[in-house]
């Protein structure tokens, strides 16, 4: 049993008969009253992520995990299958366990988090940013750099990311995977 003063970003807890992972929190201590702690947690089952505030204190019942290396092999419809990169099991997990997708190209190194009681698969950490190649957006102009604008671009993977005007078809650019938001061009 842990308590909220244990509370950290990707912390796995058991909660309303599911497992939740928290994506986010704030230690509030207000003027007047009890300190609490807001979180947002996101199930590893369905990803649904519901907001839900524990009193100072509260126990939460954390649940063990182990962090395995493993590579993005394919996917095949809402299954996506990896490879450990230690012992070369593969594994199949449902594209609800996965933060963004979209942004994952095969041969992309992720990090699975484990369940250490039953060896299911909870939740896949994706690298903080990713290269990916535009195969598709209107040409760019040049000279428009001065504005925020920004245009659609589809890159490698499928995923749509807006881009600013500048970016054309065959750049490669750097997409911040928490938010799938374009980052910079990548000069090769």
């Amino acid at each position: 049993m842990a308590s909220t003063s244990d509370i950290r970003n990707g912390l796995c807890i058991k909660y309303n008969h599911d497992i939740f992972k928290i994506i986010e929190f704030l230690h509030v201590k207000p003027g007047k009253g009890p300190a609490f702690v807001r979180t947002k947690l996101k199930s590893v089952t369905t990803g649904k992520v519901i907001d839900n505030t524990f009193s100072a204190g509260h126990k939460i019942e954390d649940v063990r995990v182990e962090t395995h290396r493993f590579q993005y092999l394919y996917p095949e419809g809402d299954l996506f299958h990896f490879m450990n990169v230690d012992d070369y099991n593969q594994i199949i997990i449902n594209k609800n366990t996965i933060d963004n997708p979209g942004l994952m190209k095969e041969g992309e190194i992720v990090t699975i988090i484990i369940n250490s009681e039953d060896n299911m698969p909870l939740s896949v950490e994706m690298p903080a940013s990713v290269i990916l190649e535009v195969t598709a957006t209107e040409p760019g102009i040049k000279g428009n750099t001065a504005t925020n604008a920004t245009k659609p671009a589809t890159v490698e993977t499928g995923a749509t990311v807006n881009v600013p005007l500048f970016i054309n078809e065959g750049d490669k650019i750097k997409v911040e995977t928490e938010k799938g938001t374009y980052k910079e061009r990548v000069k090769e």
